[in-house]
């Protein structure tokens, strides 16, 4: 739970000020510091970042008024309906940090490895 809201709090931080894909650069380093299992791993990074991401598309429909996610929907997806493109953001966004966490900590545990047949 700790490292799902750190990595919600960091990504979100991150992206007032660099680039859309910082989130995974966030979730790679927490899973990196953080992460007991990659199963753990990967959750937290694709929950973390695709709740920032589904709250984003929320905060624009509610913004607009409905008339972009309605347009995105009808243009993407033949449909008015503002659910599919929120949804589909915040998948994306959630296997982007979801692998990104997981690369983080197969790093880890590929460093231990070496560490571990040096010794």
């Amino acid at each position: 739970m700790i490292q799902i809201i750190l990595i919600a709090i960091l990504s979100l931080l991150a992206q007032l000020v660099l680039p859309w894909w910082s989130l995974a650069v966030v979730a790679f380093l927490v899973c990196l510091w953080r992460s007991p299992s990659a199963g753990q791993a990967f959750f937290a990074g694709f929950y973390g970042v695709a709740l920032i991401w589904l709250a984003y598309a929320v905060m624009l429909h509610v913004r607009t008024d409905g008339i972009f996610t309605g347009r995105m929907g009808e243009l993407l997806f033949k449909t008015s309906s503002p659910i599919l493109p929120g949804l589909v953001t915040a998948i994306v966004g959630g296997l982007v940090g979801g692998l990104a966490g997981l690369s983080g900590y197969f790093v880890r545990q590929a460093a231990q490895n070496q560490i571990m047949t040096r010794s």
